[in-house]
Order: C-alpha cells, then sequence, then structure tokens
C-alpha cells in the first residue's frame, strides 16, 4: 500500500517537502516551466528556471516505484502514493504521471500527515454524524478535482473507526489518507491496481468480507455502480465519489453510466437507496493567506426526491432541495450567498460561482 520510497533525488524531494511545510496543496513538475505549487488555489512558481525534459523524465523515473512505472509505460498515465522521510517523520504525497506534448510530467498532491478535524474542514460535523449514521444506503460526493471529497469521506469514515464496532473496506485509487488502528475497528484500505484489479472488485469482494460500512474511491463506470448499489440494497453503508458540480448532475450522471433500456430500473433503485449527495466546492477566501473556504449543496433523500429521481424529473430536485431547508438541505448557491453574508468570501467570487448574480440580493 505505502511506498517509502528514500530514492527521490534533489531537487524534487526539496520541492515536495517545501510544497508540504508551506502547506500547499499541489506540486506541478512540468518540462518547459519552473517547478509551480498550488497554495490556496494560486499558482506559483518555486524558481526562475524552466525545467529541461531529460531532467525532468530522470528525477520522476527514479522516483517511480517498478509496478508504476510498468503501467505508465503500457498507458501514459498512473498514480501511486508514496512517502518521504524527513526529520523523524514522513510525509506522504499522490502522484500522477501522464505525458504530453511527447514529454513526461507529473502533479503531485500533499497529503496531510493526519486526517483533519471538520472544524479546520468547514465540514458541518452535525452533517458528518448525520451521514455517518444511516444504517444502509449510498451516499455520494460529488465537485471537481481538488474540491476535498477525499478529505471529507476519510473524516466521515474515520469517525466510524473512532467510534468502533465497524467493519470497513476500501477501494482506493491510491490510498491516500491512512486510517489509524484503533480497538475495536477493523479497517481494510486496498489500493486499485496492487490490491485488487477494479473499484468494482473491490466492491464484489468486499461483500464476502463482512463489510458494515464499504468506501470506493470513485464510481467511473457501470460495473461500480451497480455493485455500489447491490451493496448498498443488501443492507450496507457505502460511500462514493462522482465528477458533477452538483448534486442533480450526480443523479443525471449515475443513470447515464447505463444503457438507455435500464436506466428506468437503476433510477428507481438509486430513488430507494440513495441517502445523500453533497456536492463540494472550495472557494477563494477573502484573505487572500488563508486557506479556501469549502461551499455545499446538501441533498437529503426524501420522497419528493426519491419520486423526482425515479420518473427522471432531475431539474425539479433544485426545487424540492430549496423545499427541503426544514430537513436541512441547500442548494449551492445559497451556500455561497451565506459564505458572502458571513464575510468568508469577496462578492466577486460569489458571481463567479453562483448560478444567477440575482441571487445574491
Amino acid at each position: 500500500m505505502t511506498e517509502t520510497l528514500a530514492t527521490c533525488r534533489e531537487p524534487l524531494s526539496d520541492w515536495l517537502l517545501q510544497a508540504a511545510e508551506s502547506g500547499a496543496s499541489d506540486l506541478h513538475v512540468l518540462a518547459g516551466h519552473p517547478p509551480i505549487v498550488r497554495f490556496h488555489g494560486r499558482l506559483t512558481e518555486l524558481t526562475d528556471q524552466p525545467l529541461d525534459g531529460a531532467v525532468v523524465a530522470e528525477l520522476l523515473t527514479t522516483l517511480c516505484p517498478p509496478h508504476a512505472i510498468q503501467r505508465f509505460q503500457e498507458d501514459r498515465n498512473v498514480d501511486f502514493a508514496f512517502e518521504l522521510p524527513t526529520e523523524g517523520t514522513r510525509r506522504r504525497f499522490r502522484a500522477n504521471y501522464f505525458v504530453g506534448g511527447q514529454q513526461m510530467g507529473a502533479c503531485f498532491r500533499v497529503i496531510p500527515s493526519r486526517i483533519p478535524d471538520f472544524h479546520w474542514a468547514g465540514f458541518p460535523a452535525d452533517l458528518a454524524q448525520r451521514l455517518a449514521h444511516f444504517r444502509n444506503g449510498l451516499i455520494l460526493f460529488c465537485g471537481v478535482a481538488g474540491s476535498g471529497k477525499t478529505t471529507s469521506l476519510a473524516m466521515i469514515v474515520n469517525l466510524l473507526n473512532q467510534q468502533g464496532g465497524y467493519r470497513i473496506i476500501t477501494a482506493e485509487e491510491p490510498v491516500e489518507y491512512i486510517f489509524p488502528r484503533i480497538a475495536h475497528s477493523v479497517v481494510t484500505q486496498r489500493e486499485v491496481g496492487l490490491d485488487v484489479h477494479t473499484f468494482a472488485d473491490g466492491l464484489k469482494y468486499a461483500l464476502r468480507q463482512d463489510p458494515d460500512v464499504i468506501l470506493a474511491g470513485e464510481i467511473r463506470d457501470r460495473e461500480t455502480a451497480q455493485m455500489a448499489l447491490s451493496a448498498a440494497e443488501t443492507g450496507h453503508l457505502v460511500f462514493s465519489t462522482l465528477h458533477t458540480r452538483d448534486a442533480k448532475g450526480a443523479i443525471s450522471r449515475y443513470a447515464d453510466l447505463f444503457p438507455q433500456d435500464v436506466q428506468r430500473e437503476i433510477r428507481s433503485q438509486l430513488s430507494f437507496s440513495l441517502r445523500a449527495v453533497i456536492a463540494q466546492h472550495l472557494l477563494p477566501n477573502i484573505d487572500p493567506g488563508e486557506k479556501r473556504v469549502l461551499a455545499l449543496e446538501i441533498l437529503l433523500n426524501n420522497a419528493p426526491i426519491a419520486s423526482a429521481i425515479r420518473f427522471g424529473k432531475i431539474e425539479s430536485i433544485d426545487t424540492n432541495i430549496l423545499t427541503g431547508r426544514a430537513e436541512g438541505m441547500i442548494t449551492l448557491d445559497e451556500s455561497i450567498r451565506r459564505l458572502m453574508l458571513d464575510g468568508k468570501i469577496s462578492r466577486q467570487t460569489a458571481e463567479s460561482y453562483i448560478s444567477s448574480t440575482d441571487r445574491l440580493r
């Protein structure tokens, strides 16, 4: 699961540790550009000198473990996680290698050394408790890449882990946060490509491993989507993610993973098994020196929403969320508006992300 790589050469090791220690979220290493970090959503160059393609290839190849370099040579893309030792501790990173313009490049995500708490992340603790304690069903987190979905899921699953009494199985690509070993909890983290072939296989075989809670890192194909529904229908609590902007987009995307002739049946299953959809966006803080602010859209399945899902009336879901405020639901637009009124984001930022500026009045 974990690759501790002392063979990370300078200056790559220096850039990685500098990114981690400064609080950056990502490090980009590409030929023709200086090394660049993303700090609170903004890109900053670490040096003035653009990198030579041959130097980049040598640094990245040396760092990459054998199983990952083989996959990279076959697919021209690969994800893996690794750790770097530093001053008596370890820093953990997720790497994505790719090819662009026939040149090797990489994006490194800095993984915090411990699972964050809800207050730091800006995620409502009462919502986390509610999501964690559904007896069964499917809970989806959606949002663009880098919107904090993995962190939110890790916090919620760790809440169950800390409580104890749960058998938790994950399928991740790669494994990012490592859950601590807690008495009376059993957590198995399986890495796609190393411990299990696919997310769908991870779900399929998890059902034979006495699970209470299953986390599938991402639903990206029909087989995984079907296995997630099956697991939810058979009494398990299933968490996963989709790359969509909002809640209704997640529901639409889920059904679209299937052929047209079975989508009605899938929507019916989803209307019974879905418990919640959480859409996340990280917005620039009104203070440029502070970390980004979490905006949430919260959909909690109820009778009107289940009916909209079942009959494919996806456009009515926004209205159902609005009328479900008393149950704890909120639209993304309303979340953005509240952040602006609370002085956490600027009006300019709110106008950039909200669907209609009329809703800021």
